[in-house]
């Protein structure tokens, strides 16, 4: 392998020294593999392993679907790279989406291995573990530039830009002996885009003259046909509503997607009005890009860009507020503003209210649902059709072109559901490729190459799905989620009976307490009969001289519960508390 030259990394609390020896070429073992991504949308962790030592691509987290009840996130499980830290050489970031930086909190508090990712990726980093309680200079943080090499050894990592819809996105490349494991993470090809956006198709030659042995591509979008929309069409709808508005215009947006953050901005600034952001991740996403050069502002308009607080005037006629909400999503915040329950921003039939933003799968309900409250406002809304949308996501064409140009003896279709997966695979096998040469996997499915063939595809590691909630990290399981099910759908009931510890008698209650069950007003007979069972069954407990006070609850849980399933076919969760007392 030739030596190539020295990068320069930037980075203000640490330094990497890429100038390694490169070792003689030995044969190399390769496994591939992935802890994330694969048959869900987000939460894209995959694992590049050449004989001892791992590189990690991408740390994200998935939000979880209205099932997953209280639950904030959902991440990949780390305990594989736990046990084997000694061999992480390091978290390679594509670009600062939290579907791919998300989980770098929960990771970094187990393992402290470095990260390397571009300026505006690594600025994202840092602003995620701030809010997270953690203090980045403690972390081996790298600033790449897309012409870096790293070297670990005989291995070499390397970089092309990729077209999304936040810049300073790339593809990440793994040089082996047997060719290149490239995955290229979330991306479009826009002849169109610019500057930070544009695609590096050089280094893709270049990349491809040297010979890739496998492909990891994304795929949520393989079933859309053709290429993926530039934009034109979005443009030409928000110019057009921009000009028909009279009073405020709220527009929701992504906090994340730069490119139409831009857009609104540039169409305020050109009708004279002044920019309202609301919503405090997108607030610190402005902030810098503002201030890294990533959001282009004039000086002139700078006074004018304002942050939503009770400080402002919320109602000039000339506002136009950018919304997002939680989890980054803006339906929560335009439900609260359509329902006068936000504290600074209520939706006014003279407000006009864009909604550009597509519907993430699993949340189509509560988009419909903010549609029909939006529309009852009166206000004037401007719900863009998805299809004209642009997409940040290759479809079928792109695919193809990367597949082209990129010349891969195999394809591992990765990032969206198995349906997506699916879809990719068929799209390579049209291309020409065999079967046996484009690989779908499960998360946790290991796939091995030696000498440029793939060798086996029967390991398998276990893994979890980690759930996130509040300041817990694993602590919810299936049980915690069932119950809370349980008590969504049919309610609690508590029984609470105190006993006298000398004689055994019910001194207090038996009370009990039903909360998202039945009223007890016109449910007396129901009631009544609980109160005689519950004083049947301590009755019966208490005749021995020891009293098994956790064979009582479990009867007591038994017996109520086949009680109130006769008489109403609900199943509440069911707290019996029976304490004695000196009296």
């Amino acid at each position: 392998m030739n030596r190539c030259q020295k990068c320069n990394l930037l980075s203000s609390d640490s330094s990497f020294d890429s100038d390694k020896n490169v070792s003689s070429v030995v044969e190399q073992k390769i496994k591939v593999f992935a802890l994330g991504g694969l048959d869900e949308n987000g939460k894209n962790l995959y694992v590049v392993e050449v004989n001892d030592k791992i590189f990690v691509l991408d740390a994200g987290l998935k939000y979880p679907t209205e099932d997953l009840l209280g639950v904030d996130a959902v991440i990949p499980d780390f305990t594989y790279l736990k046990e084997n830290v000694s061999r992480v050489q390091g978290i390679f970031l594509s670009h600062g989406h939290e579907d791919h930086i998300g989980a770098l909190p929960q990771l970094l508090s187990l393992i402290n291995v470095p990260i390397y990712g571009t300026r505006l990726t690594m600025a994202l980093v840092e602003d995620s573990l701030s809010e997270n309680g953690l203090d980045f200079k403690n972390y081996k943080l790298y600033k790449i530039r897309e012409n870096n090499e790293l070297f670990f050894g005989d291995i070499k990592v390397t970089f092309f830009k990729t077209t999304h819809s936040i810049p300073d996105s790339v593809a990440i490349c793994i040089h082996t002996t047997d060719g290149v494991i490239v995955y290229t993470s979330d991306f479009t090809f826009d002849q169109s885009a610019k500057g930070r956006y544009q695609t590096n198709y050089a280094r893709i030659s270049e990349i491809s003259k040297e010979g890739v042995l496998c492909l990891l591509s994304e795929s949520i979008n393989a079933e859309k046909s053709g290429h993926t929309s530039t934009g034109s069409s979005l443009t030409y709808e928000l110019e057009e509503a921009f000009s028909r508005a009279e009073g405020r215009i709220i527009c929701s947006l992504y906090s994340s997607d730069l490119h139409r953050i831009q857009l609104v901005i540039d169409l305020a600034i050109q009708n004279g009005r002044k920019i309202a952001i609301i919503g405090r991740k997108m607030q610190r996403i402005v902030d810098i890009s503002v201030k890294l050069g990533y959001l282009r502002i004039p000086k002139s308009a700078l006074m004018n860009l304002l942050y939503i607080d009770e400080k402002n005037d919320n109602n000039l006629s000339n506002l136009v507020v950018l919304a997002t909400g939680n989890r980054y999503e803006p339906f929560n915040a335009l439900i609260r503003m359509a329902k006068h329950q936000d504290r600074l921003i209520h939706i006014e039939k003279s407000d006009t209210v864009i909604v550009a933003t597509a519907t993430i799968p699993g949340n189509e309900i509560k988009a419909d649902r903010t549609l029909d409250l939006l529309y009852r406002t009166g206000a004037s809304v401007v719900a863009i059709n998805k299809n004209l949308l642009p997409s940040s996501h290759a479809s079928s064409e792109d695919l193809k072109l990367m597949m082209n140009l990129l010349k891969p003896q195999y394809i591992m279709p990765v990032i969206g559901e198995y349906r997506n997966l699916v879809a990719h695979a068929k799209i390579a096998e049209k291309m020409g490729y065999n079967t046996e040469n484009v690989i779908l996997l499960d998360n946790g499915d290991v796939v091995e190459f030696q000498q440029g063939e793939l060798v086996n595809h029967t390991e398998h590691i276990q893994i979890d799905q980690v759930l996130v909630d509040g300041l817990g990290v694993g602590d919810i399981g299936s049980v915690v989620l069932r119950d809370r099910q349980l008590m969504a759908n049919d309610g609690i009931i508590v029984v609470i009976a105190n006993l006298n510890k000398n004689t055994k008698e019910i001194v207090a209650g038996p009370q009990i307490v039903s909360k998202g069950f039945v009223y007890e007003k016109g449910n007396e007979e129901l009631y009544a009969a609980l109160d005689e069972l519950v004083r049947n069954i301590i009755g019966q407990f208490v005749t021995e001289q020891y009293v098994n006070w956790q064979g009582l609850r479990q009867e007591l849980r038994d017996k109520i519960g086949k009680l109130l399933f006769n008489k109403t076919k609900r199943k509440p969760i069911i707290i019996p508390i029976v304490e004695e007392f000196n009296l």
